[in-house]
């Protein structure tokens, strides 16, 4: 007999999106000149606490069958934790590195961005963030210096959007309804306005149901 649970359960997005927000208001405030070189090491350490958050919402994200937020939180949380290594060591040729790094993440970003338009608060944080990830990538291996700053800026236009999807998701939690609008459609929109029946619906093919994955 399978059990389902239908107890409420709080989401761990509005954790993740205010982690990428912090975390890119001291990247981008780094990248503007905001900060001069020698705070390096110390936004590395500001920044490393996004690894284990986002790493700890990848988690219960699996655990909610969200395997799409989870596999773009755990991703995140990677890369937070290499750009604080990184920089924090202050290894040689670290910059060229971020640079690449940046525009691998750059395909992986753009991969992902085909399978979420239907979550739309995830497809959002990541149009934001493509043209972040680009001029990063971009600056760290041409070394211009303008696209840095760029870069920085994308970076505090990333933490808004965060920032705002965070907040929206953490008003629907407390109220129960959608409050702030955040574009949902298809099954996403269904997931949250449709009755039971829709949230039962191809039960029997999920795992942990069906015999083998």
């Amino acid at each position: 007999m399978t059990r389902i649970n239908l107890h409420p359960v709080a989401s761990p997005m509005p954790l993740g999106f205010f982690t990428v927000a912090i975390a890119s208001v001291m990247t981008g405030c780094l990248q503007l000149g905001v900060f001069d070189g020698s705070a390096r090491r110390a936004v590395a350490l500001c920044v490393l606490p996004a690894f284990a958050l986002q790493l700890l919402v990848s988690v219960l994200a699996f655990g909610a069958r969200d395997v799409i937020a989870a596999t773009l939180m755990g991703t995140f949380a990677g890369s937070w934790l290499a750009y604080a290594l990184v920089l924090g060591s202050g290894a040689d040729g670290g910059p060229e590195v971020l640079g690449v790094f940046n525009l691998a993440f750059l395909c992986f970003g753009a991969l992902m961005a085909a399978v979420t338009r239907p979550k739309r608060a995830l497809w959002l944080v990541l149009a934001v963030s493509l043209p972040r990830w680009a001029a990063g990538g971009l600056a760290g291996v041409t070394g211009a210096e303008w696209l840095t700053r760029t870069a920085g800026a994308l970076g505090i236009a990333v933490a808004l959007v965060c920032a705002y999807t965070a907040f929206a998701l953490l008003l629907e939690d407390v109220r129960g309804e959608e409050v702030l609008p955040l574009g949902r459609s298809g099954p996403a929109h269904r997931a949250v306005e449709g009755d039971l029946a829709v949230q039962l619906r191809n039960l029997e093919r999920q795992a942990g149901v069906r015999r083998t994955l």
